[in-house]
């Protein structure tokens, strides 16, 4: 078979629904394009945890799993190292005795782990699983021009991924910071106390009460309003104070 083309990768791009689509779009197009292999997944660094990511259809579950548990098997070490790792017959590897182990019980015999070159990411692999010991020797150049045209694909997604991530934060900023200045402005009207006093005990409820500021405060707005608060536009008020500005250095949205 051929090895997998820019166009088709590009395809699958587009197609794609986000990086977890496109992730399980190429496990399933890796099994098809590399002869041999009968499963695959990407594995990814996340939070300084490895992560399967994707597995392709017919992927055994656990064969990762086992491997992050124990910190040692060949996708590990591949998207640790940065180098790739081949185990040609399981049943006579001496590298990973336990993950060994697991993998000839549900009928995996041979793996090829390649690292994936993902920016920003601290490690990254594609993996590959044989059924036949050794099968995937004669076609490690193939698996290396796919993982090489997938780790371009991954880059772009997971790119995508983090501009769509920031601009959530930023809205869940700005209704959190909208939701305390309404509830700090319902405080001062009720206790006749000013901006940085109303945010100080806000602040100790929530700290009383095991309650994430940004809660707290929208449990307050609804039940005096009648209905969840909605996100407005924040905007400092024109003298530059008032509870937006007392309550910018004092807390931080979310609590």
């Amino acid at each position: 078979m051929s090895p997998e083309t820019p166009d088709t990768l590009d395809r699958a791009m587009a197609r794609s629904g986000g990086l977890d689509t496109l992730l399980r779009d190429l496990a399933d197009r890796a099994v098809h394009e590399v002869p041999g292999a009968v499963a695959c997944s990407v594995t990814v660094r996340r939070a300084d945890r490895l992560l399967t990511l994707a597995g392709s259809g017919g992927m055994p579950g656990g064969l990762d799993q086992r491997q992050y548990e124990n910190g040692s098997g060949p996708c590990v070490d591949a998207a640790s190292s940065g180098q790739e790792r081949y185990a040609a017959d399981l049943a006579r590897e001496t590298r990973w005795p336990s993950y060994r182990k697991y993998a000839l019980s549900v009928g995996v015999r041979s793996v090829l782990a390649l690292p994936l070159d993902v920016e920003g990411e601290t490690g990254a692999a594609l993996n590959l699983y044989a059924a036949e010991l050794d099968v995937l020797a004669s076609c490690r150049e193939q698996a290396r021009h796919f993982a090489a045209r997938a780790a371009e694909a991954v880059n772009v997604a997971v790119l995508v991924e983090r501009e769509h991530q920031s601009a959530a934060d930023v809205r869940v900023a700005l209704l959190s910071r909208s939701v305390i200045d309404q509830a700090i402005g319902i405080l001062m009207a009720r206790e006749r106390v000013d901006a940085q006093n109303a945010l100080e005990r806000l602040r100790r409820a929530s700290q009383d009460r095991n309650v994430k500021l940004r809660d707290l405060c929208t449990d307050l707005v609804t039940r005096v309003g009648g209905t969840p608060p909605l996100p407005t536009e924040h905007r400092p008020p024109p003298d530059g104070g008032g509870p937006a500005d007392a309550s910018r250095g004092s807390s931080r949205p979310g609590g």
